[in-house]
């Protein structure tokens, strides 16, 4: 079995850099593809691609996963996605494109001054670097748990080994090769969860309709949560799902580089909304294979992976219950698990790398900056650029391996409340008040902001019981909102 699996991963990797080579034959060349793609890209090639982009193996392992505890109540933050999709089409797109911005930061520049460009970039990649290095670690650990342990080989390797194809496949072309490597990255992942349904409901001798009532009989489809103090009161997760879109795509320089290689506004606003209708379905089918995992489990008497927390408790491990019963069920499944969550691994990792190497290169290092540019000396601090954060990258990977305990979902998102949240505050200040904030007041600000959300948090959960949840993201981007406010901003036009 861990033979075949090393043949698949290693004709999909092959696959990659043959679609690689195939991009880089015409076009833009150098730092052009690499940054902008000649902004030629298929808005229908963008759309399809950036499913793969937003699902990662997190969603891929934890959304499934997590029906075992949370039910369907995961389909209301889905839903504020769309309203956080609308809101990107119609105020950021336009914004970006008004500009002509390469990196999104500059923006903050233009708006505030440098300290607040370097503040948002800066946010972003501690944001970027935690957020997607911790999605790729969980490919490396299901691989590491299922294939390479029982060889005796050490965690890091099949880390490094990872990281490597990532590096050698972006490193010429950049966000040119991540759009179409994207689609096939989406393709793979999405025919990885279809297979493990229909094989579990032949398994099982059974329709999808069967499934779907026997889960609703047993409550595993319930979406909405009513208690208002519960994590995932569905209020909280419409709100939730809709600023984590505003702030974890449209600020975030990942995901609005694939959009920004789009020919016109129009097409970008199209891939946009597009998007957000097909991450509504996607999601479903994510939620149905996590009801046919638990079907799976019941009428066969599979054990669900378990664990023992610091408390001496036990409890299912929600991001094992996905690969336990693919590697149970069949090598078929087993082989089908491992090509979608490589697909998520790669399609979470290329596009941030590039994107780091942006943001770096033109907020940091002043690229494109007075019209005065150096090709061929920007080319070779663009590839050690490249190289560094992909060693960075390796080591965040590397050293959280202690310190994983359970679904990494919330985890990501609880992160991305109190880093993504002063990004939030900024660009709200930026775009809806006409006045300029003092730039050397942002940075420290913005360290206050989520210190302050922190206890505050802390604060409501020890007082009250009640757990903002997700919604810790809009709070922190009201304290950043507010205390920018209160620093006594001097009146101006933007």
């Amino acid at each position: 079995m861990e033979s075949t699996i090393l043949v698949c991963f290693a004709s999909y990797t092959l696959l990659l850099f043959l679609v690689m080579w195939l991009t880089g034959r015409r076009g833009a060349k150098g730092n052009e593809a690499f940054f902008r793609a000649g902004r030629k890209s298929p808005w229908p090639v963008v759309a399809y691609g950036m499913i793969g982009a937003s699902l990662s193996g997190v969603t891929f392992m934890s959304v499934p996963g997590g029906v075992q505890s949370g039910q369907w109540t995961y389909m209301p933050l889905v839903f504020g996605y769309v309203l956080g999709y609308a809101a990107i089409a119609l105020v950021l797109l336009p914004l970006y494109y008004k500009l002509n911005l390469t990196s999104i930061y500059t923006y903050l520049e233009q708006r505030f001054g440098v300290r607040s460009e370097k503040t948002g970039a800066l946010f972003f990649i501690i944001s970027r670097l935690l957020g997607s290095a911790l999605r790729m670690y969980l490919v490396v650990f299901v691989l590491y748990e299922f294939v390479f342990r029982a060889w005796g080989i050490p965690f890091w390797v099949p880390a490094v080994v990872f990281i490597a194809i990532i590096l050698l496949y972006t490193f010429r072309g950049g966000i040119k090769t991540v759009v179409w490597t994207d689609t096939l990255q989406t393709t793979f992942l999405l025919a990885a969860a279809v297979a493990t349904v229909v094989a579990i409901l032949n398994n099982l001798d059974i329709s999808l309709g069967d499934l779907m009532k026997s889960s609703s009989d047993q409550g595993y489809t319930r979406m909405f949560e009513t208690d208002p103090t519960a994590p995932k009161f569905w209020l909280k997760q419409v709100l939730s799902g809709m600023f984590i879109t505003i702030t974890m795509t449209g600020l975030d320089q990942d995901m609005m580089q694939k959009n920004l290689t789009c020919k016109t506004l129009r097409d970008a606003q199209k891939n946009v909304m597009t998007s957000s209708f097909l991450f509504i379905i996607v999601n479903i089918l994510f939620l149905c294979l996590g009801a046919a995992l638990l079907a799976y489990a019941q009428q066969t008497g599979f054990d669900l992976p378990t664990a023992v927390n610091s408390k001496g408790e036990v409890y299912v491990v929600a991001d094992k219950i996905f690969p336990s019963i693919a590697f149970s069920l069949s090598g078929f499944t087993a082989v089908v698990f491992i090509l979608g969550m490589v697909a998520a691994g790669y399609s979470s990792a290329d596009g941030t790398l590039t994107a780091l190497t942006t943001t770096f290169c033109y907020n940091f290092l002043g690229f494109g900056q007075n019209g005065k540019s150096n090709p061929a000396k920007e080319l070779r601090v663009r590839r050690w650029v490249h190289v560094s954060f992909a060693v960075v990258y390796l080591l965040i990977i590397v050293l959280f391996q202690p310190f994983h305990r359970d679904s990494l979902i919330d985890t990501l998102f609880f992160i991305a409340g109190f880093t993504y949240g002063p990004l939030l505050g900024l660009y709200a200040f930026g775009l809806f008040t006409k006045y300029r904030a003092r730039d050397s007041w942002i940075p420290v600000i913005a360290v206050i902001s989520p210190v302050a959300t922190y206890f505050l948090h802390r604060y409501c959960i020890d007082t009250w019981d009640f757990d903002f949840g997700f919604v810790i993201l809009l709070i922190n981007g009201l304290v950043t909102f507010l205390l920018l406010w209160l620093s006594k901003p001097v009146t101006g036009s933007k």
